[in-house]
């Protein structure tokens, strides 16, 4: 017996597929920097925890499907402290930011529909719209550039009949690029003349540094019955395994076709969404923190980068990740090397060669992305054995 066409072609995350060779190195009693996935090491706020423990349920039974009412009315809340002015009825919660983006290309495109999307993103896009039937067509940015928006032809010369629409990640994942007011409004202009959807994964809107304002799609003025905004608690707390995100439209079309798909998967996890309405009071305090040690892993790692020689790197300004160029002929080989046969001080790192986070083929092979989801301390080492392994690596362009 055979599985399914949509089986098989579901592709592989590229950010784990160097798993067995890292536990192969463990087994060895190697110690393995993961620099490959973003899974924050930061305590998840106790606000939060305290939503698990406080709990008082006596028949943990079915929620809205749309999410609980109570917690919706508290996320508009937060959306409207950014100026982002949307009601609970414009808020679906969903089951992780994973679900928010599937039900979004669910709602808005059909069988063998076309998405465009900037490259590097972020791969698991791949495997959403394999699930949803959605063809994604790239637009390439390019490192040289730091990762700007590409022109407007860029996107033009790739719109077919099959497009339905644009999906941006802002703050970006992977590349920690954030997109101007005057970008958005680009892509706001393209999106108005070829009458497309307008996806933007906002997860990482609290992590902009050094002045940059992060811009919501829902901020820009033309963008209110196109725009869908993509989130999730996940990095904002810390809080990965909480699976919860949300939806956010006010277009009542998209809203209602998201909830009939709501309906089929029944509600999003009730206990999380409890810890979730906690974690909304949690004190500016814990946010300050961990802006701030983001912000300075990422400033240790690119000082340490600036001493490398033939690396091109360019400091992101939001998330906590960024895309690097090597002087390897293959990142990939040169990450599988590192597990396999480099050790400094019985010490290796791991990173996800960024191949992954493109569509078009041939790009990215000589391309990283770097997770600052460490501390200081292991960031700067972890950046030590890269300076050591690129003098050693045999196969340096």
């Amino acid at each position: 017996m055979k599985i399914s066409r949509r089986g098989t072609e579901m592709p592989a995350s590229p950010i784990r597929r160097l798993v067995p060779y890292a536990e192969t190195a463990k087994k060895e009693g190697v110690h393995v920097y993961h620099l490959n996935i973003g899974q924050p090491d930061i305590h998840t706020p106790d606000k939060m925890m305290d939503g698990y423990k406080n709990t008082d349920i006596k028949v943990l039974a079915y929620g809205h499907s749309g999410g609980l009412w109570e917690y919706r009315e508290k996320l508009a809340e937060y959306y409207n402290s950014f100026d982002i002015n949307v009601s609970k009825e414009e808020i679906l919660v969903t089951s992780g930011g994973s679900e928010a983006i599937i039900f979004a290309m669910m709602s808005t495109m059909d069988d063998g529909d076309e998405i465009i999307i900037p490259e590097p993103f972020y791969t698991n896009y791949n495997g959403f719209a394999r699930e949803c039937g959605v063809k994604i067509v790239p637009v390439t940015s390019k490192i040289e550039d730091n990762f700007k928006l590409p022109a407007i032809s860029k996107f033009e010369a790739k719109i077919t009949d099959k497009t339905k629409a644009i999906l941006v990640c802002n703050p970006n994942n992977p590349t920690g690029y954030v997109y101007s007011r005057e970008e958005l409004e680009t892509i706001r202009d393209i999106a108005v003349k070829h009458n497309l959807w307008v996806l933007s994964d906002e997860v990482y809107r609290e992590f902009v540094y050094d002045g940059t304002e992060h811009i919501s799609v829902l901020n820009i003025a033309g963008m209110e019955d196109r725009a869908i905004i993509l989130d999730s608690i996940s990095k904002r707390y810390s809080a990965c395994g909480a699976r919860v995100g949300m939806l956010v439209t006010k277009n009542k079309d998209i809203l209602d076709a998201a909830l009939r798909l709501g309906q089929a998967r029944l509600c999003p996890a009730t206990l999380d969404q409890i810890a979730g309405m906690y974690a909304l009071e949690t004190p500016k305090s814990y946010m300050d923190e961990v802006y701030n040690e983001y912000r300075a892993r990422r400033d240790v790692v690119f000082e340490e980068l600036d001493k490398m020689p033939e690396v091109i790197a360019h400091k992101p300004n939001g998330a906590f990740y960024a895309v690097i160029k090597l002087p390897v002929e293959d990142a990939n080989d040169f990450s599988i090397w590192l597990l396999e046969s480099f050790r400094h001080n019985n010490e290796t790192i791991m990173l996800a060669p960024a191949d992954g986070f493109y569509a078009s083929p041939e790009l990215g092979k000589d391309e990283v992305r770097l997770a600052f989801v460490l501390n200081v301390e292991d960031m700067k080492k972890s950046m030590n054995i890269l300076k050591e392994a690129l003098t050693q690596y045999p196969n340096k362009k």
